[in-house]
């Protein structure tokens, strides 16, 4: 298969593609063409070759004609201007021979070099505004192409000596070239660098470009390079004009809902809100599609619910001890201590670590039975009329008293003192506690620890009959014993 039908269908498969790319994207585009000189320079180590024959090559006059697409590419006014263009580069060789001179049949000789490309420049594009308008610029371009051989042919006039005649004739014509790769052909393809600048019109443009072709595009038979070189002149227009670029609407916020829809335009929110916040009902800093008490404070890791208190008692799990079993956050969400388990807390109970019913605030109940024992023993504890001084009958029952302490360790016993009225209050006063101090003393004669023993006298306020007769008197005249529990 021939390669140049190849490259060429490639080539309009390509324009077709940049075509139906770029007009959908409101890309601009543009028609342009321009003359150009062409050369096609030759870089060998052959010995005297500019001399002999290098020196008679001379540029050529081409032209190019094709589109321009432009892009705008980023900011500061670049542009990315793809192309592709219809080449025609080469160069021409002339030369005389001067009969007196040479010994030749060649008067004239001249051949001109026709390589014709289909061209794809890439041109990063930077424009100087020229006008309030933006409609006039200066631009500068630069970027690589990419050249597909389209044809090679030679033309050739010369005048040579008529073959057995003393006469020169004219000849003229045109031959193709081979392209491909090996010796002796024209490379199919061409890659070099191109820079252009010129000025903007409105949709008319003018531009100076020149190109170079890195890559050797002929393969000799001696150790050699040839690289296109062009300088040019181009004139295009623009054939459409993009769209607008129309201007985001406004989000002073930046949530992805525009002002004019943003019910929240300078606090971030999704567009189910309005652009607003997810609400935050109970103000815990747990949104309301997250927070599973949306009324009631609580933390992240609770999914914004409080911490949960299992038993109701006011103290959080986290901080509660006791987490099934109510209790104050005094002692870390537990019941109040019962040391004694009598049922009765220890912050209640006088005695915490004696077990007691509750009717006596936690103390153990001293039997009936001594109590009433210990009055019919005070009943016959007498003293002398006005004195501290015991009557002779009044030691037994004393003695009974003191083994009933010492048959009873776990009790102590309070001495209260009475009088009547007679006499001075605070002279009876005096005397009643004088009286029970008496009462103390033999019993710790008999053994009794003074540790064990209290001692209150209440003087003639605390009657328990008339003072208007001898007999109710006689009454009031008394000391009382209360036994209780140690450590009441």
């Amino acid at each position: 298969m021939n390669p140049i039908r190849i490259y060429r269908n490639l080539l309009v498969l390509i324009f077709s593609l940049l075509v139906f790319t770029f007009l959908p994207a409101q890309i601009r585009l543009s028609a342009l063409g321009g003359i150009q000189s062409s050369n096609f320079i030759e870089k060998n180590s052959i010995p005297g070759y500019d001399t002999a024959r290098g020196n008679y090559f001379s540029p050529n006059t081409g032209f190019e004609l094709g589109v321009l697409a432009e892009i705008p590419f980023g900011k500061y006014n670049l542009y990315l201007q793809p192309g592709i263009l219809y080449s025609s580069k080469g160069n021409q060789f002339q030369r005389y021979y001067d009969s007196s001179v040479y010994q030749t049949d060649t008067l004239y000789n001249q051949n001109t070099l026709n390589l014709n490309y289909v061209e794809i420049p890439l041109y990063l594009t930077w424009k100087l505004s020229l006008s309030k308008d933006q409609k006039n610029h200066f631009f500068i371009s630069a970027g690589p192409y990419f050249a597909f051989i389209y044809s090679a042919n030679q033309s050739y006039q010369n005048r040579v000596l008529q073959y057995n005649s003393s006469n020169y004739i004219y000849q003229s014509g045109t031959e193709d070239l081979p392209v491909g790769l090996g010796p002796q052909k024209y490379k199919t393809y061409d890659i070099g660098l191109v820079a252009k600048a010129g000025f903007e019109f409105g949709n008319v443009f003018i531009s100076a470009y020149f190109n170079r072709g890195l890559t050797n595009a002929y393969t000799a038979l001696y150790p050699s390079s040839f690289h296109n070189q062009v300088f040019g002149g181009s004139f295009g227009i623009w054939l459409n004009n993009p769209k607008p670029v129309s201007e985001p609407p406004k989000d002073s916020d930046n949530d992805g809902t525009p002002d004019q829809d943003d019910s929240c335009r300078t606090i971030p929110g999704p567009p189910r809100w309005h652009g607003c916040p997810i609400p935050d009902s109970d103000h815990d800093g747990i949104n309301d599609e997250e927070d599973s008490c949306k009324t009631v404070p609580g933390l992240i890791r609770y999914h914004g619910c409080p911490i949960p208190d299992t038993d109701k008692d006011g103290v959080n799990d986290e901080e509660d001890s006791c987490k099934t079993v109510p209790g104050p956050a005094r002692y870390h969400g537990c019941p109040i201590p019962d040391r004694d388990n009598d049922g009765v807390n220890d912050e209640l109970d006088k005695c915490p670590d004696q077990p007691g019913p509750a009717e006596n605030q936690g103390c153990p109940v001293v039997k009936a039975s001594i109590n009433k024992r210990a009055q019919l023993v005070a009943a016959n504890i007498m003293f002398d009329i006005n004195s501290t001084r015991l009557t002779e009958g009044s030691y037994p029952p004393i003695k009974e008293l003191a083994d009933s302490l010492k048959a009873n360790p776990d009790l102590d016993l309070v001495i209260e003192g009475h009088t009547d009225d007679v006499g001075n209050p605070a002279y009876n006063q005096k005397l009643s506690i004088n009286r029970a101090e008496t009462v103390k003393k033999v019993l710790i004669k008999l053994g009794i620890s003074a540790s064990r023993i209290q001692t209150k006298g209440y003087g003639d306020f605390r009657p328990v009959a008339t003072n208007d007769n001898a007999e109710g008197r006689a009454k009031n005249r008394r000391v009382v014993f209360v036994f209780q529990l140690k450590n009441r």
